[in-house]
């Protein structure tokens, strides 16, 4: 039976990404604090591992939730361009990977932020195209950091980071691009929406 969503805040999906957010302070602790990219690495991949789980959960336990399907996207774009932020600063990786990364995301969560705010885009799921570039990524980039420290087997962790980087990067570049005309039907739909609620409100009355 397919899920229905709700419009419940307080649901275990969500406080499970509530907990992989709070996560954050952690990995930067790691970091920076402990100077322990190795460990920081690992806490980051693991986050990565763990993203299907709360999806898994409000569907497995029916507590899907508007809120959740906006929330979920939203955590993992921040842990992403925080994360990020914080590789180039410490050079914890390749910088130019980082920032490519960086560069994409940015790009697209300012552009459907401005479309669902400014422009009312009606939302919509991201591909599975989607979900495939960012499930290499997140697994590239701990390996990249494994690589570039001294733990055991480094260079091994570096080459599957570049086995795993490079198609999620094309993927994550090319998927944005697919995003584009599904921005401008979204916008679209949205302000149809917008204009059919219009047309059904009573009407002042003329004096």
């Amino acid at each position: 039976m397919d899920a229905v969503a709700s419009h419940r805040y307080l649901t275990a999906p969500n406080a499970f990404t509530l907990l992989r957010l709070c996560c954050l302070p952690l990995f930067l602790y790691l970091l920076f604090g402990r100077d322990n990219p190795a460990g920081a690495a690992w806490l980051l991949g693991g986050l990565g591992a763990t993203d299907w789980v709360d999806g898994w959960m409000a569907r497995r336990f029916g507590q899907v939730s508007e809120f959740g399907k906006v929330f979920d996207p939203t955590v993992d774009r921040i842990l992403f361009i925080v994360a990020l932020t914080a590789i180039i600063i410490d050079d914890a990786a390749p910088r130019w990977f980082c920032i490519a990364v960086l560069a994409r995301e940015l790009v697209v969560g300012v552009t459907m932020a401005v479309a669902t705010v400014v422009f009312h885009m009606k939302r919509f799921d991201v591909t599975w195209l989607g979900k495939l570039a960012t499930f290499l990524l997140m697994f590239a980039i701990p390996g990249f950091m494994l690589g570039w420290s001294d733990f055991p087997l480094h260079t091994l962790f570096e080459i599957g980071a570049w086995l795993l980087g490079i198609p999620g990067l094309v993927l994550s570049y090319y998927t944005a691009a697919l995003y584009v005309p599904k921005v401008r039907d979204g916008i679209r739909a949205g302000r149809a929406e917008r204009v059919a609620v219009s047309a059904h409100l009573p009407k002042e009355p003329t004096r």
